[in-house]
Parts: structure tokens; C-alpha cells; sequence
């Protein structure tokens, strides 16, 4: 919405807008550009025109809709990035790593984890359901996971996150 109020704002015509992507019906006018830049910047965007950056930033956005998307778990995430990107998943786990630093897996495994965080701030979530919901195949396997990411239990970040709530 914000990025789509940017581009209505500069009278930029556009097709689509979607989550780090957008569509444009021809390229951005160099008088514009930078204005189009610095009002991106002023809400935590850049333009990304590096063919590696975006495909990385593909990459992150894929994994975050797989996380977030419960039905996408019957394919595994391999395959997922694969058919999604038309690349093999060899190749986007090497550019992966060699750009980041970090596996796809263990990026996905943190996206899972926040997603935990983020249903475990619902009273009625049990450590169990968002084990099921994120397609763990237990609770005990999302605990450990999660003190590893964390430090802490799934059960003392949700005493933890009430305890604050409580003194707000």
C-alpha cells in the first residue's frame, strides 16, 4: 500500500504491486528516479537492480510465504524455491550462502521460529498447536529448536511476553 501511494504520488503508471516486487508498464524516467529512491528509502525500501540481489530477495520472500502459508508444506521447500524461481536449488543455496553467509535452511528455520514467536503471543496458542501449525513433527522438536535459536523455552517466551504485556 505504501509503495503503491509512492508510485500514485509521482504519477509513475504501474501494473502490479506485490511484496518486494513491482510491475511497471516502462522503466522509471531518470528525472524521477531518484525521487522515487529517496521516498522508498523513507519507508525502509531501496530499489534492488542487481540480478543476484534480487534473486536473493526472492529467495526471502519465498521462504517467508512458505512459513507463513500452511498448505505450501506438502511440497517440500526444495522443490518450492525451485519451481517458484526456475532455478535448481543447488544453485540458490550456493548464491544463497556465498552472498549471505547463512544456509536457505537455517534462514528458513529462523523464519519459522519468529513465526512461532508470533503465534505464541496469542493466549490460547499451546506450544503443541504452533508445533502442528508451522508442520513441526512435535512440540518437543519445536522446543528444542526454538531454545536453540533463543536461549529460551517456548513456555518462557510466552511467560516472558505476558509478563510485559502485563506492564505496559
Amino acid at each position: 500500500m505504501a509503495v503503491e501511494n509512492i508510485m500514485q504520488k509521482l504519477a509513475v503508471p504501474f501494473k502490479d504491486v506485490k511484496m518486494g516486487e513491482v510491475v511497471l508498464h516502462e522503466e522509471i524516467s531518470p528525472d524521477i528516479m531518484p525521487l522515487f529512491e529517496s521516498e522508498l528509502h523513507k519507508i525502509g525500501f531501496e530499489v534492488i537492480t542487481d540480478p543476484k540481489a534480487q534473486l536473493l530477495e526472492q529467495v526471502r520472500i519465498l521462504v517467508r510465504e512458505y512459513v507463513d502459508d500452511e498448505n505450501e508444506k506438502k511440497v517440500n521447500l526444495s522443490l518450492f524455491l525451485s519451481e517458484k524461481l526456475g532455478y535448481d536449488y543447488t544453485y540458490l543455496s550456493n548464491l544463497f550462502s556465498a552472498e549471505t553467509g547463512a544456509t536457505i535452511e537455517k534462514y528458513y528455520i529462523a523464519q519459522r521460529i519468529e513465526k512461532a514467536k508470533e503465534l505464541l503471543r496469542h493466549r490460547d496458542s499451546s506450544v503443541s498447536h504452533v508445533a502442528a501449525t508451522l508442520g513441526y513433527s512435535s512440540g518437543a522438536y519445536l522446543s528444542a529448536q526454538f531454545k536453540k535459536i533463543t536461549g529460551i523455552t517456548p513456555g518462557e517466551y510466552k511467560t516472558l511476553f505476558v509478563a510485559n504485556r502485563a506492564n505496559l
